[in-house]
């Protein structure tokens, strides 16, 4: 389901979650498919001390832990993130088998139990095959004309069925304590629309794969060999076509390109050929005052398909989606042919998930703070919040220091910097006021409607918020995510619980390791409120100009310095990073680390003595340390290449490697000489 996050939302780490839950890289899977791994803290020993840290810090980091980690044969990349993802879901699998079996249960014990126990029932669900879905075959076939798309694309919508375009709610950017409703590109099957549009031989590979995997799964509804090819290849035509009118990657990272507020009437304008007011009403709004339309491009673009597609192709490109948004619930073959493609050809990854992992998944993605409240009991005590929000401290205040001490920024925009800085918020590992899933009805054995239910009940409570007043106290993640963000429209960094144990926060590591650790990870997400995205927001989280124009092209020059350095880098092959995509990212990582150790050397001063060395290492290389090893990591070759064409992140061995080549501190803690590989000719810095 396409739920509506704001489209600058900026990430620490992405996490892929790809067609139904085929596979998943970044929720990590034990070797065995049993036993949990567990996470140690630092390892001195899986450093690589026969390479030069001062030639290859990424090498030194991680080179060990590389080669003693290959990838698990049900993923496409296996790191740091992954195996603390393992063990987390670990714990929510113990969570959900007791929840599935106990007697007496509370309301939310019994609806992530009997979830996941429909979902890990495989052979009820191939005896139902795909009964559950023909009352929306049906609904798709009964279509007279094309005038009635519209409410039913609706009506699948409402069902969280990812079709046509996306739809939901969202801050406005230019107000954004107000909740308006969000319009934009969507209705692709393929990660992103150069995929359809890109002419090298591997993208035409991976085109007749994608048509000859459609192909398979009509057939596998029943269709004749030759009638299921023929609509793969209307699927193909439809979703390419929607790919040109599709906005490209890059131009989607400028907020005002995706930013189009309009009347509902301005919308339907754009688009004659869709009734905006049977699409509503399916969706359960009878009118909606102002809509940003993302892309307006895009809908002129749906609407000249919708005149020209004659309505059997658009029944089987409705037919695809339906399915297509369904699998991870459908009969074993139907997952296993999706990930066929999803997870072999597209990423690399050799089997499919083990089924309680699939199952645990999706718990967490729908009942997600039911479940989250649990794992928080067993993870998260109130002293770990409390240490967290004292390193926030340290890093905001260095973080202060920084703006305070630019040289090339003018006392105007600095005033607002600071500003800024002080306002933003910190979200700590969970909630302070829980969901209710009171009214959301979870069916022992109704494995697929229970999804549909659930799906139904969260586009129920995005949709709800449309004309009322922001909610900032909301989560985006749920609390055994490992991951963390930063929200421009509403000024705030969130780190969920998921991601506040080793490799990233160990209460019994030294200070250096956790500034080097989840210390640099905080001031990532403090850097995102000032990055290439985050500083065309200002302190209340609107989409306003606050930057002289002195200190906009002052950012520009220096922030062009890291597009051309992340360009020269190679992702696999001849797929080179696209540094203007990964920019934010490189940025939040740059000035994340500089932050970071920034808190460190003082609070390292404030005690006046400087510690001994630990492991070898003193503190500062120690911090350096802890920040490599957390993005030791893996990869397929088709995962690296689809990351480098989709993903705003680089890979670890760039976000160490990028990183430290352009700190004089780092070179320095080492003992670095001009002309090393890490210490650069010229040197990047914005933060």
């Amino acid at each position: 389901m396409r739920i509506f996050f704001n489209p600058v939302q900026r990430f620490a780490a992405t996490i892929f979650l790809l067609a139904g839950l085929a596979m998943a890289p970044g929720t990590g899977t034990a070797k065995n498919n049993q036993e949990p791994v567990k996470i140690p803290g630092f390892d001195p020993a899986v450093l690589d001390r026969n390479v030069d840290p001062c030639v290859d810090f990424y090498q030194y980091s991680c080179g060990l832990w590389m080669k003693n980690n290959p990838i698990p044969a049900d993923q496409s990349t296996w790191g740091q993130f992954n195996e603390l993802a393992e063990r987390n879901r670990a714990i929510l699998h113990d969570i959900l088998e007791k929840a599935a079996k106990a007697s007496n249960r509370k309301p939310n014990e019994q609806k992530i139990g009997d979830f996941y126990e429909s979902c890990m029932n495989e052979d009820a669900i191939n005896k139902k095959g795909i009964a559950v879905l023909q009352p929306e075959f049906k609904r798709i076939n009964a279509l007279k004309d094309k005038g009635e798309i519209a409410a039913l694309v609706g009506h699948q919508q409402s069902q969280g069925i990812d079709v046509l375009f996306g739809f939901g709610s969202g801050s406005d950017f230019k107000s954004a304590n107000d909740v308006i409703a969000q319009a934009d590109q969507g209705g692709l099957s393929l990660p992103d629309r150069d995929y359809y549009l890109r002419d090298d031989p591997k993208s035409v590979e991976l085109r007749k794969a994608f048509v000859a995997h459609v192909t398979k799964m009509f057939e596998l509804l029943g269709d004749s060999a030759e009638k299921a090819a023929a609509e793969a290849k209307v699927v193909m035509t439809i979703e390419t076509d929607l790919a040109k009118g599709s906005m490209e990657i890059v131009q989607r990272r400028e907020p005002s390109n995706v930013y189009h507020k309009v009347s509902q009437e301005e919308w339907q304008a754009m688009t004659p050929s869709l009734s905006w007011p049977r699409y509503l009403a399916e969706m359960g709004m009878p009118k909606v005052s102002s809509i940003n339309v993302a892309v307006p491009e895009f809908f002129k673009t749906l609407d000249n398909e919708i005149k020209n597609v004659s309505l059997n192709d658009w029944k089987t490109y409705l037919r695809w989606h339906l399915v297509a948004s369904t699998v991870a619930l459908l009969p074993t073959p139907f997952v296993d042919e999706n990930f066929n493609f999803n997870g072999k050809t597209l990423t690399g990854a050799r089997e499919l998930r083990a089924r309680w992992k699939r199952c645990s998944a999706l718990v967490d993605g729908n009942l997600g703070e039911a479940l989250g409240q649990v794992y928080v009991e067993k993870t998260f005590p109130p002293e770990a919040k409390a240490r967290m929000l004292k390193m926030v401290e340290a890093l905001e205040s260095a973080l202060r220091q920084d703006i305070i001490n630019l040289p090339w920024m003018t006392e105007a925009t600095r005033k607002q910097a600071l500003i800024k800085l002080d306002a933003i918020q910190n979200k700590i590992a969970y909630p302070d006021n829980w969901r209710d899933y009171s009214s959301l009805e979870i069916v022992h054995g109704d494995a697929l409607g229970n999804f549909l239910r659930a799906q139904a009940f969260e586009m129920r409570r995005q949709l709800a918020k449309i004309g009322h007043p922001l909610d900032k106290k909301e989560w985006g993640m749920t609390p055994p995510t490992v991951n963390a963000y930063y929200n421009p429209s509403e000024n705030n960094i969130n780190f969920p619980a998921g991601i506040l144990l080793p490799p990233f926060f160990d209460f019994k590591a030294d200070d250096a390791l956790n500034f080097g650790g989840i210390g640099a990870v905080i001031g990532h997400e403090l850097t995102h409120g000032f990055d290439d995205q985050g500083r065309k927001f200002d302190a209340q989280g609107n989409l306003r100009e606050w930057w002289t124009e002195e200190d906009g092209k002052a950012f520009e020059q220096r922030a062009q310095c890291l597009v051309d350095e992340y360009n020269g880098f190679v992702a696999v092959d001849d797929v080179h990073l696209n540094g203007k995509l990964t920019l934010g990212e490189n940025t939040a990582d740059n000035g994340g680390l500089r932050i970071a150790y920034m808190a460190l050397m003082a609070l390292l001063a404030n005690g006046g003595k400087q510690p001994e060395k630990i492991d070898g290492l003193t503190p500062e290389q120690r911090v350096f340390v802890g920040w490599g090893q957390i993005w030791c990591q893996s990869m397929t070759p088709e995962i690296a290449r689809l990351r480098a064409l989709t993903n705003e992140h680089s890979p670890g061995k760039y976000r160490v490697n990028g990183v430290v080549q352009n700190m004089p501190e780092f070179q320095k803690a080492w003992g670095c000489k001009a002309g090393q590989p890490m210490v650069p000719a010229n040197s990047c810095r914005v933060w």
